[in-house]
Parts: structure tokens; C-alpha cells; sequence
């Protein structure tokens, strides 16, 4: 596995379909090292703790290698590292190739899977409504 990079991003609130909408998703790419925390990466958070963030999806991994597959899905839209809303973008971590309970190492933190991802609607947000 290789990390490409570390991306982060505050709650924030968006208009979507005339509600307005409070969301993590959007992430910007991060040059300088970060602590991660039991509950999420400084810097980093989540709109709905029911659903995203906590100690078992404190950091959301994504591999780079799926970007290929989205930008033909959606050729008009700039899909740069960490549209998915991913704090770290990864080559070589597919997760078909992974088991709950794994560990790996980023940097000096050890890190475990525990379970996989499930996007929501606000990725649609985040992509311009391109998927939902």
C-alpha cells in the first residue's frame, strides 16, 4: 500500500434540493503531517456521528485505483484527491483483497479494518448530484 494523500475537512452547510444540509464530505489535500485521533484526523470531522466518524470510522481510506472507473462514469466532472470524501487516497489496498480485523501501518499510526464503506447521499452533494 502507498499513501497519495491526506485530505481533510471541516462540517460545513450546503443547500441541496431546497434543504439546507450539513456535511463532512467535501476534503481538501493536507501537505504537512496530521494527527490522527481516536475519533477522526486533525483538521477532519463529520456532520452525522450516527452514521460517519466515531471509533470504528475514524479514518475513511479509498483507493486511488477506483478514481479510473469514475472519471469514465463522469467525464464533466473534476474528480481531484479526496472527492469520495476519503481521508487517505491509496494505491495497492483494494478491498476485495481486504478482511475486517487487518491492520496496516500509515506513517507512525496503525490502523484496523472495521468495516466497509457505505456511501450516502451527501456523496452525491459533493460530486454535484452526478450519482444520485
Amino acid at each position: 500500500m502507498e499513501l497519495i494523500s491526506v485530505n481533510v475537512g471541516l462540517p460545513r452547510e450546503v443547500n441541496w434540493k431546497g434543504k439546507t444540509v450539513r456535511t463532512g464530505i467535501f476534503k481538501e489535500l493536507v501537505s504537512d503531517r496530521v494527527m490522527v485521533r481516536s475519533l477522526n484526523l486533525n483538521g477532519d470531522g463529520q456532520a452525522d456521528l450516527t452514521v460517519h466518524g466515531g471509533l470504528e470510522k475514524a479514518v475513511y481510506v479509498y483507493p486511488f485505483e477506483h478514481y479510473a472507473y469514475w472519471r469514465n462514469e463522469l467525464p464533466d466532472t473534476e474528480l481531484t484527491l479526496g472527492s469520495f470524501g476519503e481521508n487517505f487516497t491509496v494505491t495497492g489496498f483494494r478491498e476485495e483483497a481486504l478482511n475486517i480485523g487487518e491492520r496496516f501501518q500509515v506513517g507512525t499510526v496503525q490502523l484496523m479494518v472495521t468495516q466497509p464503506r457505505m456511501p450516502c447521499y451527501k456523496l452525491g452533494i459533493g460530486l454535484g448530484d452526478q450519482i444520485w
